[in-house]
């Protein structure tokens, strides 16, 4: 296989229009195969397209940053979450890192002082995943955006929560002995 850049005559750049920035630049690459039934030339034609944006400086880039949507991802992320995020949900999540921290914890301490009352270290750990699951679920199906999808209230998903919450905490004490 030989590859042979076009060189003249490859068809010119498009020029950009003035007002854009965009630049355009076209390249034509030739290449010839051998194969058993004769010679083949393949043409493969890339046009690249930049753009090139001019760099403020000081508070003017920040200030540019923000009008067009720029600014740190954390950040917006975090102002898009508690400025639409309904209260319910918003303590929801906090008992879901609650139940998450919990489980974390139970975990370095059974690498750190070692597994002696494994049942205990089973029961409370598998409580502390049932109860982020069941969580999980609650905030799924209490979440307004996901009304259609669940024709249940969100009193009635709280309550189906609160029972198996309760049906999961009776197995785990009854596993510890």
């Amino acid at each position: 296989m030989t590859k042979k850049p076009a060189g003249a005559d490859a068809p010119p750049a498009e020029p950009a229009a003035a007002d854009s920035p965009a630049k355009q630049r076209t390249s034509v690459t030739r290449t010839t195969v051998q194969t058993p039934t004769g010679t083949k030339t393949i043409t493969t034609t890339t046009t690249t397209t930049t753009r090139s944006v001019p760099l403020a400086k000081g508070k003017a880039a920040a200030a540019a940053a923000a009008a067009a949507g720029t600014e740190n991802p954390v950040a917006r992320l975090v102002q898009s979450y508690l400025e639409t995020t309904p209260q319910s949900l918003k303590l929801i999540d906090a008992y879901l890192v609650f139940v998450m921290a919990t489980g974390i914890v139970q975990f370095v301490y059974v690498i750190l002082a070692g597994t002696y009352p494994y049942n205990a270290f089973l029961s409370g750990f598998i409580a502390s995943v049932g109860a982020f699951v069941l969580a999980a679920n609650l905030r799924i199906q209490a979440n307004p955006l996901n009304a259609a999808a669940f024709n249940i209230s969100p009193e009635r998903a709280f309550a189906d929560f609160a029972f198996a919450s309760v049906l999961l905490y009776a197995f785990a004490l009854n596993f510890v002995g």
